[in-house]
């Protein structure tokens, strides 16, 4: 990451059960035709045994997309705020809204 990336959000959370969840947001300093919106992220929910159960990331040749049990598919990036909200229903649904 480049060193004038600023920061935006950095979370880590464990649940009850070992499930964590982790997001990380960077705010880039030029839009690039890859991350036209300026951000790097990747937001990651993960089982206790350490499988990846939701992650959305725009990892470099890949653009914004999200991976849910097992499928990864596009995602249409629409504002940090969107993001976050989306990830976090994800996370509800898979859990079977089992609270932290």
């Amino acid at each position: 990451m480049a060193s004038t990336a600023t920061l935006v959000l950095r979370s880590r959370f464990i649940y009850a059960d070992g499930a964590i969840r982790e997001m990380v947001l960077w705010k880039l300093p030029p839009r690039s035709p890859e991350r036209p919106h300026g951000f790097k992220y990747r937001l990651h929910y993960g089982s206790a045994d350490g499988r990846t159960v939701v992650r959305y990331d725009n990892e470099t040749g890949k653009g914004d997309h999200r991976h849910i049990r097992g499928r990864e598919e596009p995602y249409q990036f629409h504002g940090v705020e969107a993001l976050v909200a989306d990830f976090l229903r994800d996370i509800d649904e898979v859990r079977g809204g089992a609270n932290p």
